[in-house]
């Protein structure tokens, strides 16, 4: 199911403009998460604003932005004042600098955004930049404010869209020379390379999403339905009698979790 578009606006090559839509191309949405509760009540711990100074509760009207200029002064920004900070590029995405793709290295990317048209219309003037930056292996670089912050952003063709990338900003990349300097310069063992060569052929497999799954949270889910089966075991059995004390579905829980653990590793030596 498509998701709802997190920005929409204009893609502009200039005098051809067309209406996007901007989605976020990754999710952790079906990572497990937890709330934190009162262990004694069940119920959810809520968090609060308090002041510092006073200990009391800050009501949301009373909440605003404050730029610090000295110790215990600020610069006072209401949320009115902030959306009129408005850039152009809040609304549109102006592509006026190309560079080849392969010229931008991997650690100036951060963020992964799907682009597309918005509407029929717009669809021949967004297949046209689109086919343009393919054709010659180029990608545009813009600006976009996003959360309040004007980004630099990379727009790379794919398939019938564009994959729009946040670039980190210039003093958030660290030199890498400050950590390999420091490696020794002598070339590898030569009687060593043909059996690393070897090894390299013999595990290389094509890519699959497989490779990058998490093993934690298939545990955690694992762990989540046994305790669902346990606490449904234990409500039929209270239902009949009541039970002396509530640690037999904790045993049994830890007993599955530990033949689990058991079978995988002998599977593993296997």
């Amino acid at each position: 199911m498509a998701l709802r578009p997190y920005w929409k606006g204009y893609l502009k090559l200039s005098l051809v403009t067309c209406p996007v839509q901007m989605t976020p191309a990754t999710s952790e949405s079906e990572k497990v998460r937890f709330h934190t509760l009162n262990r004694k009540t069940k119920h959810r711990v809520v968090s609060r604003y308090i002041d510092s100074v006073t200990g009391e509760e800050v009501d949301d009207g009373d909440e605003v932005k404050g730029y610090q200029r000295g110790e215990n002064d600020y610069v006072l920004l209401e949320d009115e004042e902030l959306e009129n900070v408005a850039l152009e590029s809040t609304k549109t995405i102006d592509i006026n600098v190309f560079t080849p793709r392969d010229h931008i290295e991997w650690i100036w990317l951060d963020t992964p955004y799907y682009l597309a048209p918005d509407d029929p219309v717009g669809e021949e003037a967004f297949s046209v930049i689109r086919d343009a930056m393919a054709a010659e292996n180029m990608v545009g670089i813009s600006r976009l404010v996003i959360s309040r912050r004007e980004r630099a952003i990379m727009l790379e063709p794919r398939d019938k869209g564009i994959v729009l990338w946040t670039l980190r900003y210039g003093d958030e990349v660290r030199d890498e020379t400050v950590y390999f300097d420091s490696i020794d310069e002598a070339p590898a063992e030569a009687a060593m390379m043909p059996l690393i060569q070897q090894l390299i052929k013999k595990q290389t497999v094509h890519w699959s999403p497989k490779m990058v799954e998490d093993p934690i949270q298939e545990k955690l889910h694992e762990l989540i339905e046994l305790k669902k089966r346990a606490a449904k075991k234990a409500g039929k059995t209270n239902s009949k009698s009541k039970p002396d004390a509530a640690t037999g579905n904790v045993i049994n829980i830890m007993d599955a979790l530990r033949k689990s653990v058991e079978a995988e590793t002998r599977t593993g030596k296997r």
